[in-house]
């Protein structure tokens, strides 16, 4: 069976991100807090991983930030310091967990794993209505049928699945989908959403993708 698809936040170094790919994880990284604050908002990330020393903002004044914006996402502090004061800081400010430098890879996937089935965040599928989005293969599937869907069709389903009845914008779809660089528009999600509303419809499946104007996109049973 495939790796268990699954997005984190990393503002660490390129190594732990390399591990976190070899293991099937999709992993972004961001190297100074005001950048990993204006990613982590976003909300469709499923653990958070912060250096404790980044310019900008260090990962106490991230954390402390993102909990105060009310943005419930695990997080998993890195830091070379090993003071009790030090990890009393790290959880004070928000981080679930203090994960002190160095350490086996063998810890950092362990740490990664329990927060994660804490969050219910470890899972083989997303559900709504008849449907059901499975996320080691990328396919929708309604009853008896099926359809694999693009890597783009799938983060933009697997996003909107997560949210369900909650409305998602089409910024934080580019942001998540195309990425912060990309040259990507508003319309990019609007093709991606026509796409998938006719995949929706050709397996018959009772959700249906609706546009809130000015608010983006959520999804709705029919009648």
């Amino acid at each position: 069976m495939a790796p268990r698809i699954r997005y984190l936040f990393i503002t660490a170094p390129f190594s732990i991100r390399d591990l976190l790919t070899e293991q099937g994880y999709q992993a972004e990284a961001v190297y100074d807090g005001e950048s990993g604050v204006a990613y982590a908002a976003t909300g469709v990330y499923d653990l958070l991983i912060l250096d404790v020393m980044m310019p900008k903002m260090n990962g106490y004044q991230v954390a402390r930030v993102l909990r105060q914006q009310h943005i419930s996402t695990p997080i998993l502090m890195l830091t070379a310091k090993s003071e009790l004061l030090d990890r009393v800081q790290g959880l004070d400010s928000g981080a679930d967990y203090y994960l002190t430098k160095p350490f086996d890879a063998r810890e950092l996937f362990a740490c990664i794993h329990a927060l994660l089935r804490r969050q219910g965040a470890e899972v083989d599928t997303l559900s709504f209505g008849n449907t059901t989005l499975d996320l080691a293969t990328s396919t929708l599937l309604c009853e008896e049928k099926s359809l694999r869907l693009s890597a783009k069709e799938f983060d933009v389903m697997r996003m909107l699945m997560q949210q369900k009845e909650k409305n998602l914008s089409k910024e934080a779809i580019l942001q998540k989908v195309w990425g912060f660089n990309s040259d990507a528009v508003e319309n990019h999600v609007e093709v991606y959403v026509g796409f998938l509303r006719k995949k929706l419809h050709s397996i018959g499946s009772n959700v249906q993708i609706v546009a809130a104007r000015r608010l983006g996109y959520h999804l709705e049973l029919e009648g």
